[in-house]
């Protein structure tokens, strides 16, 4: 069969009402005042979609949203940026989710209301969807209740038709960190966890008993780290890559969904892992010059201008 995407993206999908400009964090029974706002496209799975087809790959979605203005929001902004939308299933019965985002320098607090991303199951992605692709990636799993019991299954179903895989689990907001790691990860080719996660999940206080814990399950492990760049441990080898730091920090949002793109961007087309993970930390490193997750990513041209003026890389 002939491949129409070169990455299906099954994950979660909201928007995010992002309050900038914040001098400290809310106190209960307290007001504080933002200075700026935005409404965007949310979501670490669209975030990742949106950017890595603004970098040339051919990308398609499956998720499921309410029929609902932030339906629409969500729908419009990934159409614009070249993300096939026709897998994505419209609930009437259900609303569309939102991530409420306060930033407070360069930390952040959410609150996020999941609505119909809490009913995407297994059942709702068909073997053909898989096969329209070269790669499965998916995001949040925490955040997926519907997909706990049968992500195990989605990713060996990828590998049976020949697709490769990644798989970034997000932050657990019930802080349980349940994952079946045997089950998973086996046939997850790119695991994309930050070092807080990493170390939650495996229960180490510290990220090398992590790594040495977690490293006979996984494939190519992916470790971002923000502002320390990133860590990769695959064929029993660790490399540490100093970040593209960012001088001028408009926000975080999206940073490590932006990595993503970039690592499974040069990935898919068979780039080396060194080469993945150093654009992983410029694509992070360039969301970070922008609000939001993805408007580094708008235009092409400027994603480059950017790489190049305030990173010295050209891309």
């Amino acid at each position: 069969m002939k491949k129409m995407y070169d990455v299906l993206v099954v994950g979660e999908l909201n928007v995010d009402l992002i309050l900038d400009e914040i001098g400290k964090f809310p106190e209960v029974g307290k007001e504080v005042l933002a200075n700026k706002m935005t409404l965007t496209l949310g979501s670490s799975s669209a975030i990742l979609a949106s950017n890595i087809s603004s970098l040339g790959a051919s990308v398609a979605f499956i998720g499921k949203i309410g029929k609902d203005k932030f339906g629409e929001i969500v729908l419009d902004s990934l159409q614009d940026k070249n993300v096939d939308i026709s897998l994505i299933k419209v609930d009437d019965h259900l609303s569309t989710g939102i991530t409420v985002v306060l930033n407070v320098e360069e930390d952040r607090a959410n609150v996020t209301y999941p609505g119909a991303m809490d009913h995407l199951t297994i059942n709702d992605i068909t073997e053909e969807d898989l096969m329209k692709a070269k790669h499965l990636h998916f995001s949040s799993y925490f955040l997926q209740p519907g997909m706990w019991n049968g992500l195990g299954k989605l990713f060996r179903k990828a590998k049976k038709l020949g697709l490769t895989t990644s798989f970034d689990m997000q932050w657990d907001p019930q802080e349980t960190w349940k994952l079946e790691i045997a089950d998973v990860l086996p046939n997850v080719d790119v695991f994309l966890p930050n070092e807080k996660e990493l170390m939650f999940l495996t229960g180490k206080n510290n990220l090398d008993d992590a790594i040495e814990s977690i490293k006979k399950y996984s494939n190519i492990l992916v470790i971002k780290r923000g502002n320390k760049g990133s860590m990769v441990h695959y064929n029993d080898q660790l490399f540490d890559l100093p970040p593209f730091l960012n001088k001028q920090v408009v926000d975080a949002i999206g940073a490590g969904d932006s990595f993503n793109a970039g690592f499974i961007y040069k990935f898919i087309y068979g780039n080396d892992i060194p080469e993945c993970q150093k654009f992983g930390n410029l694509t992070g490193a360039v969301s970070t010059t922008a609000a939001g997750g993805t408007n580094a990513f708008k235009v092409y041209e400027n994603f480059k201008k950017t790489a190049k003026e305030q990173f010295g890389v050209i891309v």
